[in-house]
């Protein structure tokens, strides 16, 4: 279990299709001599670079996603179990990219929330209202039922994250004014019994941003994604 309560803030690192293993020795090399950070960072890279990650950063190591499947007959799938192996301490599920090209369902994010806390692996769960929805003033209305459908039974505040993230915001450069992020992740933490949980904002998450995002009061750290890819820019952010 990850004693959250040592950090500051959280930081995730989502590097999409990203990356290689020039990137990763450059990358890595860059962050050692940079000043220790006091905030809990987890990097998200592909699956195929996540051994990479493991064995030569101090940092976290997470996923970008798990299949909703243990095993079998599925090619192409990477399960719980398997992240398991490698030491994966976290993984992203529910992200909106994946909901709109892979049209995943609330029904799948749920079961695979369960795998992995059933793996001891920690899901941040993303959930997020797109402009249209916005516009009619659904937000709270859409992000609690994503809540009420993605989260299992066996969650709570140690063994799940969640991760607010607009879905018109992301890769957009457009973010909700920060009285905006504040009053939707209080309700939140206001919503049955959600107070403890950890919940992240995610949508064009910079350096210019990232700060004033994290001294919100009801925001416990941010979902990185383009910025994530920039050495010098990440290295600051971490260490705001």
């Amino acid at each position: 279990m990850i004693d959250f309560a040592k950090f500051s803030s959280i930081f995730v690192a989502n590097w999409k299709l990203n990356g290689n293993l020039e990137f990763i020795d450059k990358y890595i090399d860059a962050l050692k001599n940079k000043p220790a950070t006091k905030n809990c960072v987890i990097l998200c890279p592909p699956y195929v670079y996540i051994n990479n990650i493991r064995s030569k950063s101090h940092f976290f190591v997470g996923a970008q996603d798990v299949s909703h499947k243990e095993e079998g007959a599925f090619t192409g799938q990477v399960s719980a179990k398997m992240l398991s192996d490698l030491s994966v301490k976290f993984c992203i599920i529910g992200h909106s990219e994946r909901r709109q090209h892979f049209y995943e369902k609330n029904s799948d994010i749920k079961i695979k929330a369960r795998l992995l806390i059933e793996n001891e692996i920690i899901p941040i769960i993303c959930v997020g209202e797109n402009e249209e929805q916005k516009n009619l003033n659904l937000t709270n209305k859409v992000i609690f039922s994503q809540l009420e459908e993605c989260l299992p039974d066996i969650s709570n505040s140690k063994n799940t994250i969640i991760a607010y993230e607009p879905i018109w915001s992301i890769g957009t450069g457009a973010t909700p004014k920060l009285e905006e992020i504040e009053s939707c992740i209080f309700e939140l933490k206001n919503y049955q019994k959600m107070e403890n949980y950890k919940i992240l904002y995610g949508g064009s998450v910079n350096l210019s941003n990232s700060g004033n995002i994290c001294n919100l009061n009801s925001v416990d750290g941010v979902l990185i994604g383009g910025a994530s890819l920039k050495i010098e820019e990440f290295s600051q952010i971490i260490n705001y």
